[in-house]
């Protein structure tokens, strides 16, 4: 009964706040002073600089670091693993590298933009290779489709399906479109931090029904019930229920249309570190193996400084604190001894979170035919299995599956004549089904492998060397609340203005970055809440970016 009041509550107040909002005139709009993008060709000092401390060496950590490294902070990355990357941790198994975290590279233009903040160039330190089709999707019932971002060859897919749904899919990517300029383009760097915010987006969001849900809105235009799927599964890569994520994750159909999927040579690996290889260059110092234990908070003349106490160093004072940690850990954990560390937790506590992830990593003696870069598979389930992730308290039986097969665009990751994979199944977080993964995760694996079988003829004899990753290691090893894969969920009712601010709203000087604020996950979304955060730390602290 709690749930279901829970859930008729935020779907009162998503109603509610959208009919209110878009009654306000248009001319109750919040000035922008200080949260354009810091591009330019170097900041222009105005007030004194400080110390910055960045907590966590994620995709949202370092496009953090090297923005301030970049406007003239001195900025300490503190890393607590062994390699940087957060999430995107690389393993090396027998001669296979195997990518953690995130695989789909997109918007490319938000990785060159860190680069050209100091006059650099992406392509001097990490190569994109394109990956085509971006997707291929398959069914239980033996047919595929090829996910392509050229329109041609996608309408013939879609053609190939349902002839009749074509012109509705074209009516979708214009809307579609239009979304992406209103979500992305204009609102997609821009942080929310109070309710004026809202009050100026809220009428245009209203025009394009963001109340609906992506499967919904997807649902207008596609009546085909694979081609549904096809195009309603994305919010899944971000942590959503294609049924009660905003339809505005629709943006994401249009941001891979308009650039394209990618993925680095030598991996996501390659990638990090050639942040990580900027940031130094800037002059900016990463540490690794130093988890940060606690962060205490002291006012001064000078204003609020933060003490950072991490392992193997000294307690050590900096003038901001930027956190690419869990959001729960970052205020029930590192800033505990806060008055306003409880509140701010319980608060967190109170949210809806993402699901969370069983990822296996496996690499074969052989190579595969007719093998995608990525794949998703879905299984006899849809809607039902989604609703056991994201409400069910048990671990279901049967899964749909993303595989991941980096050799087919980059053979290096693999020895000569064998192909490296990670298959990832979305399952209930720790919150809402508390399943002892220890004991659970060597059968759960061999199920998917089992039902991959069917897929790749001959792949359970190849494999060579496996291991898995639950939300038991979310929960351990990333501190993730519940051990969810990706931070508070990306529901209407917990976005924009009422998602957790990049900008701490009861610890001064405490910023936020990463899956858990505004605009959320995914590597576009990170990178983008360190361009919306650093912004704020642009204004606040008088710096000035020609």
């Amino acid at each position: 009964m709690q749930n279901s009041q829970t859930n008729l509550l935020h779907l009162d107040r998503e109603r509610v706040l959208l009919a209110t909002l878009a009654s306000k005139p248009s001319n109750a709009l919040v000035d922008r002073n200080g949260l354009e993008s810091l591009k330019g060709s170097g900041p222009s000092r105005l007030g004194t600089r400080g110390r910055a401390a960045v907590i966590g060496s994620g995709f949202g950590g370092l496009a953090a670091a090297i923005r301030l490294q970049s406007m003239g902070f001195e900025t300490v990355c503190f890393e607590g693993r062994d390699q940087p990357g957060g999430r995107a941790y690389v393993y090396r198994d027998a001669g296979f590298t195997f990518d953690a975290g995130p695989t789909v590279i997109t918007a490319p233009h938000c990785i060159e933009e860190l680069f050209e903040l100091s006059g650099r160039s992406m392509q001097d330190y990490v190569q994109l290779l394109p990956v085509d089709p971006m997707y291929r999707l398959r069914w239980m019932d033996g047919s595929s489709f090829d996910y392509v971002s050229d329109e041609t060859r996608l309408i013939e897919q879609i053609r190939r399906f349902e002839p009749a749904d074509v012109e509705g899919y074209r009516r979708f990517a214009e809307y579609s479109k239009r979304v992406f300029h209103k979500g992305y383009e204009e609102l997609g760097a821009v942080p929310f931090l109070n309710f004026r915010d809202m009050l100026r987006v809220a009428p245009d969001l209203m025009k394009l029904r963001a109340d609906r849900s992506v499967h919904g809105a997807v649902s207008r235009f596609l009546k085909n019930e694979h081609l549904r799927q096809a195009f309603s599964f994305h919010p899944l890569l971000v942590g959503g229920n294609p049924y009660s994520t905003s339809a505005i994750y629709t943006l994401i159909h249009w941001i891979e249309r308009q650039w394209g999927v990618f993925f680095p040579k030598g991996g996501t690996g390659a990638l990090v570190h050639g942040l990580v290889a900027l940031f130094e260059e800037l002059g900016g110092e990463l540490r690794l193996n130093s988890p940060v234990g606690q962060i205490e908070v002291e006012s001064s003349r000078n204003g609020m400084k933060h003490w950072v106490s991490s392992e193997g160093h000294a307690r050590e004072r900096f003038d901001l604190v930027v956190s690419n940690s869990d959001i729960h850990h970052t205020y029930s954990h590192l800033y505990r001894s806060h008055p306003a560390s409880g509140k701010a937790s319980r608060r967190l506590e109170r949210m809806e979170w993402s699901m969370s992830l069983f990822v296996m990593y496996f690499g074969t003696n052989r190579r595969f035919d007719q093998l995608a870069h990525h794949t998703i598979l879905f299984g006899n389930r849809y809607e039902g299995l989604l609703r056991d992730i994201f409400r069910g308290h048990t671990l279901p039986s049967d899964f749909s599956l993303y595989l991941h097969a980096p050799t087919v665009t980059d053979p290096s990751l693999a020895p000569a004549g064998c192909e490296a994979f990670y298959v990832l199944s979305p399952v209930p977080h720790l919150g809402r089904a508390n399943i002892d993964w220890d004991s659970v995760a060597q059968r759960y694996g061999d199920s998917i492998l089992a039902s991959i079988e069917n897929h790749l003829p001959g792949l359970q004899d190849s494999i060579v060397t496996r291991r898995h990753f639950t939300p038991a290691n979310f929960q351990r090893e990333l501190h993730a609340h519940h051990g969810s894969a990706f931070s508070v969920a990306p529901t209407l009712s917990q976005s924009a203005y009422f998602r957790p601010h990049n900008k701490s709203d009861s610890i001064t000087g405490l910023y936020i970055v990463g899956s858990g604020t505004h605009p959320g996950a995914g590597v576009p979304g990170v990178i983008n809440t360190a361009k919306a955060t650093c912004g704020l730390v642009a204004r606040d602290f008088g710096v000035v970016v020609k």
